[in-house]
């Protein structure tokens, strides 16, 4: 079970000095969030001035605001006001701004490569009763709460490995991230909200 620790990621700031981004997961693993060369890229960043988003031509882009009260993104002239846990798509290619009538705001960023892959954000809220897996290509980030993930119980299956079998439930910190797996399937138990993004490969 692999954990990213958002405690642990560096930040990196923003060349307009509008804010600062943080990568949790990028493919090829060997990209940086500066060289722009990955197929998709999932990361947060903390925005605290209002200015023009940088162009990612051949890319497109799932932007959720997950801390704060408003970004109103203009989108090729169009505006469109982001309220908290309401993700939004748009072409990375697109002449995109920002401002923020309420103050700085933290974003749930997914791009993707166009015609490789398709990147999905979806807003779950936990429970203590009934744990929420986290599959292969997929993302388990809390956004909100207090929550802790363990691998899956499979041993009830006669031909379960010991390695499948469950561990101690490990707990997690605001906006850390459960990487998923479909052989030892990571669960999520607790309260609050968690963002589920899917990386999809494209068929073709």
């Amino acid at each position: 079970m692999e954990i990213i620790r958002f405690a642990d990621l560096r930040p990196q700031p923003w060349r307009n000095g509008g804010g600062v981004t943080r990568e949790l997961a990028s493919h090829p693993l060997a990209a940086s969030a500066q060289d722009g060369v990955w197929d998709w890229r999932v990361s947060i960043a903390d925005v605290s001035k209002a200015g023009d988003f940088s162009a990612f031509p051949g890319m497109e882009r799932v932007l959720t605001v997950i801390d704060g009260e408003l970004l109103l993104l203009t989108v090729d002239g169009g505006e469109h006001p982001l309220e908290k846990y309401r993700p939004f798509r748009f072409s990375g290619e697109a002449a995109t701004s920002s401002a923020l009538p309420t103050g700085d705001i933290r974003d749930l960023n997914v791009i993707t490569r166009t015609g490789a892959f398709k990147g999905y954000t979806s807003i779950v809220e936990l429970s203590k009763k009934r744990a929420h897996p986290v599959f292969e290509g997929q993302l388990g980030i809390l956004l909100q709460g207090q929550a802790t993930v363990a691998v899956a119980d499979t041993a009830a299956e006669p031909a379960a490995e010991p390695a499948t079998a469950p561990g101690e439930p490990e707990a997690l910190n605001r906006y850390d991230a459960v990487v998923g797996s479909d052989t030892q399937t990571p669960e999520i138990l607790g309260r609050g909200f968690l963002a589920v993004v899917s990386i999809d490969p494209v068929a073709g």
